[in-house]
């Protein structure tokens, strides 16, 4: 008897029974009502702000028209050389690839990179599939598109986020994922990479981005 199947039977001798159960046991209801702490859609980008702020995230609202000029100027100012981006529509219809390139910047998109490639590249710019306003957290979920790498690897994370994006609270995140389907992957990114696995020291960006920066769209 091997010993994981010998801790089963001195278990299943310690609960009485000679055999194991022909099928799993329900587990009992728990009657525990779930508080929720957002209860109107309104004024949800404001809450994500602050939020959004306290998880050491740079947030910046403003107009659709003003995106091109403050993206560059905020990739510059952090002297980002390197660029990569998914294939969205959405950014497409933003002009976010082209002020890019128009700009300088050596601009890749995911279909056309591999995983390796991202460890090279100095930002990712990202739209996003929800925003949370309870947690101030982003949302991003991959698809052959939108590799999860672009918002995991690079030093630098730039997020766009519309007003169509926020979700109140985890509760309608987790609904709207169970409405919409799986993907590869999900990640909820609440702030920058951050570790303190050496001597319970808080390191922040080792094992992904140091900066998260948010552009909210009006």
């Amino acid at each position: 008897m091997s010993e994981s199947s010998d801790v089963l039977a001195k278990v299943r001798a310690a609960l009485g029974r000679t055999r194991p159960l022909d099928a799993a046991p329900v587990p009992p209801p728990i009657d525990e009502p779930l508080t929720r702490l957002v209860h109107s859609d309104i004024g949800l980008p404001e809450l994500f702000a602050r939020r959004a702020a306290e998880n050491s995230m740079g947030v910046t609202a403003l107009y659709v028209e003003e995106l091109p000029d403050k993206l560059v100027e905020y990739l510059r100012a952090r002297e980002v050389k390197t660029v990569a981006l998914p294939a969205s529509p959405f950014l497409e219809r933003l002009g976010v690839p082209q002020a890019l390139r128009a700009a300088g910047f050596t601009v890749s998109l995911w279909p056309d990179m591999t995983l390796d490639g991202a460890y090279d590249i100095d930002a990712g710019v990202t739209d996003v599939y929800c925003a949370v306003a309870e947690t101030g957290s982003l949302v991003v979920r991959a698809s052959a598109p939108h590799g999860r790498a672009l918002s995991l690897v690079p030093q630098t994370h730039v997020a766009i986020l519309e007003p169509r994006n926020f979700v109140p609270d985890l509760v309608d995140l987790f609904d709207k994922l169970a409405r919409d389907g799986i993907a590869s992957a999900t990640t909820i990114i609440t702030g920058p990479s951050k570790t303190a696995d050496i001597e319970m020291n808080l390191v922040t960006g080792v094992h992904g981005p140091g900066v998260v920066q948010l552009f909210v769209l009006q």
